[in-house]
């Protein structure tokens, strides 16, 4: 029987969306879905949850918890991962608190800034543990990776795991459809051209019948400025650069150093920025929890409906060879030929028995170009730091981050890491 690995199934709703959508699909009936998780409850909530949808949906399909990773992983042919090391507490307070006393203030952080640095720093290690098993046990299998910061664990696991990854997110294919509902347009029949990094790639083309959509959108996006709304960090930027960004307002305003700043507190308003949104969202879900659980795990009427997530899609497409299009996060192989070979990209990528292939996409408009290539910077000295284990890199890499350095002084900055590894304690390996 072959094996869907599921590591992070304590994700409880988002395995319903990903496996739920996986029962759905012909091809992939009589697959095992191998759970793996390393809080018991959540991985037994999983287990009884999908055990319970198999039925209702009528899948041949069978699910199994492990509470052995390595297990898990024996034999799978494909691995879904959803991890989140240190989770809200203590984790994420930390990576909020400590910036927040030196006067760097933070929207998402869990991509680049300083937020995203030490997230990635305490998930490497666990990524690379992971890749080590996947080599051993199932070293054939195709990995996809939903995890942030996206495009430096997938880099690390390709890059330094030896394991075939493909990061996978959800901004690109709602980027262009929610623009055009944003501004009152149609997106029937609508077609995008989207590449560059992960939370940062540009809507290079929109076009419908062979039309450019971009000068109306750019017409709207201009009076939309003048009221307050959801988008106005990527519509300032837009009209700036040129080019709508895949993701949210609230992630942007925190990738680039005009937004959160404490010598202009007026941006805030004015660009209606979301200060510790993400410890907000966090309290929130643990809240929502209580209640969800009930509605997920032993719900008689519980069913689904399949969702717009990629991975069913494409692994319909490798089994049927029936080729999916899709965004993915690859490595740089002369893909986007202005952006470092080093760097993961992300680009339009096919689908089919094959496996993946990403296509290739030449240079970016020079303006995006320039603007990703000041959060690779950071991305690439934190993978340096986490391979090397060596302190400097990590200062580096936060001297680099646009925002960070805009803000703090390198005295602030060296401090600042310092703090947040001794406060980061078990959770980050040892540094010299």
């Amino acid at each position: 029987m072959n094996k869907i690995t599921f590591i992070g199934a304590g994700s409880v709703a988002f395995a319903k969306n990903v496996l739920g959508d996986c029962m759905l699909v012909p091809s992939l009936q009589q697959f095992e879905f191998a759970l793996f998780d390393i809080d018991a409850e959540r991985l037994n909530d999983a287990e009884r949850m999908l055990t319970h949808l198999i039925g209702k949906l009528g899948s041949s399909c069978v699910v199994k918890a492990y509470a052995d990773r390595k297990e898990a992983l024996r034999g799978a042919k494909y691995i879904i991962n959803t991890i989140q090391v240190g989770g809200y507490d203590p984790c994420t307070i930390t990576d909020f608190e400590v910036p927040n006393k030196y006067g760097l203030r933070q929207t998402i952080a869990d991509t680049v800034g300083i937020g995203g640095i030490f997230r990635n720093l305490r998930t490497i290690p666990v990524m690379l543990d992971i890749a080590r098993d996947v080599r051993e046990v199932c070293p054939d299998a195709l990995f996809f990776n939903y995890t942030n910061p996206m495009a430096v664990l997938t880099n690390v696991m390709n890059t330094y795991g030896g394991v075939k990854t493909v990061g996978l997110c959800h901004s690109v294919q709602v980027c262009a459809p929610r623009l055009l509902k944003h501004l009152g347009m149609d997106a029937t029949g609508v077609q995008w051209k989207i590449a560059g990094i992960n939370h940062m790639a540009w809507l290079l083309e929109v076009t419908k019948n062979g039309e450019d959509l971009y000068p109306e959108i750019k017409r709207r996006a201009a009076l939309k400025q003048q009221e307050k709304h959801s988008d106005m960090v990527r519509f300032e930027l837009m009209k700036h650069f040129g080019y709508y960004i895949t993701e949210s307002s609230e992630h942007n305003a925190e990738y680039h150093p005009y937004f959160i700043k404490r010598s202009y507190p007026e941006l805030i308003e004015r660009f209606n920025i979301p200060l510790d949104e993400y410890p907000r969202r966090c309290v929130w879900a643990i809240d929502r929890w209580k209640t969800m659980r009930s509605e997920l795990v032993g719900n008689d009427g519980l069913t689904h409906m399949r969702s717009h997530e990629y991975i069913s899609y494409i692994l319909d497409a490798i089994e049927t060879d029936v080729p999916f299009k899709f965004g993915g996060n690859v490595m740089n192989t002369g893909l986007i030929t202005n952006l470092p070979r080093e760097a993961c990209v992300e680009v339009a990528c096919i689908a089919d028995s094959s496996g993946v292939t990403p296509t290739y996409v030449g240079d970016l408009p020079p303006q995006c170009a320039a603007l990703n290539r000041t959060n690779i910077n950071t991305q690439l000295l934190t993978i340096e730091a986490a391979i090397t284990r060596k302190k400097e890199y990590i200062y580096q890499a936060a001297m680099l981050d646009p925002h960070t350095s805009a803000e703090l002084s390198i005295d602030d900055i060296v401090s600042m890491c310092d703090e947040l590894i001794e406060r980061h304690g078990s959770w980050l390996p040892a540094y010299r």
